[in-house]
């Protein structure tokens, strides 16, 4: 077996990908708990664990049939999830949808954990605006795509909120139209952050779950340059938690 066909089995398994499948949202949170982070479909060049695998298996394609009873589950979850405390969902892992395990959360998490949190980063006026709206009540996507008036500027609020972790969604806001929109939240109001980053758990915990990771791989997930990711892995590796071999690092 070669080394990158013995890593991919290791993943698997680590990842959920074979054995019991996941069918509830208890067993949902105790897979994002497990791992740390996940995102909600597998991506074609993103080798990080899914939820969709770990509900489906790793060989049945998402909408493949359209809307069955594993997409009904895994897009129900994206809510029900942070609306319940037990993981938080956003556009996070190479900008797709995501969870994060609360622990891993709170090590991520840039500010001090109070509504006021986006007024200390450098963000642009839309996603002050929609973080200050949101600080008083969560509001559905729709009432804060109005209050902008224009949906790509939304959007890219959205995005770049969700990308430090500043909000997350908070159930659904049934519609006229029948298509529930999500409630928009803040982070701190549905999880317990601002703790202080602690990027050296951080790391543990994403190499605990990759097995073997890059410098790059490491920064391209939590967005910190190659160089901040590298130092965290040497650190792992100082400390005889990691082995290194080149570029690679291992879990020990």
């Amino acid at each position: 077996m070669t080394v990158d066909a013995e890593l991919g089995r290791a993943r698997a398994a680590r990842w959920w990908v074979r054995g019991r499948r996941v069918g509830s949202i208890k067993r949902a949170a105790a897979f994002v708990d497990d791992v740390g982070f996940a995102a909600l479909f597998p991506a074609p060049r993103a080798a990080v664990p899914s939820l969709w695998e770990a509900v489906a298996g790793e060989d049945e394609p998402p909408f493949g049939e359209g809307m069955g009873t594993n997409e009904q589950r895994v897009w129900t979850w994206k809510d029900e999830l942070p609306r319940q405390g037990l993981a938080w969902y956003g556009a996070y892992l190479g900008g797709r949808g995501s969870f994060l395990a609360p622990d891993l959360l709170a090590a991520l998490y840039p500010a001090a954990g109070h509504p006021s949190d986006h007024e200390t980063l450098d963000l642009s006026p839309a996603a002050h605006e929609i973080a200050k709206a949101v600080a008083a009540e969560p509001l559905p996507s729709a009432t804060l795509r109005a209050l902008i008036g224009d949906r790509s500027r939304y959007q890219r609020a959205i995005t770049e909120l969700q990308r430090n972790l500043l909000i997350t969604t908070a159930g659904v806001h049934e519609t006229a139209s029948g298509w529930p929109a999500a409630l928009i939240t803040l982070t701190c109001d549905q999880f317990e952050v601002g703790g202080g980053p602690d990027h050296a758990r951080a790391t543990e915990r994403f190499l605990s779950t990759m097995l073997q990771t890059t410098p790059g791989e490491l920064g391209r997930a939590f967005r910190w340059p190659v160089a901040q990711a590298r130092a965290h892995l040497n650190d792992l590796a100082d400390e005889g938690r990691a082995t290194v071999d080149g570029n690679r690092y291992r879990t020990v």
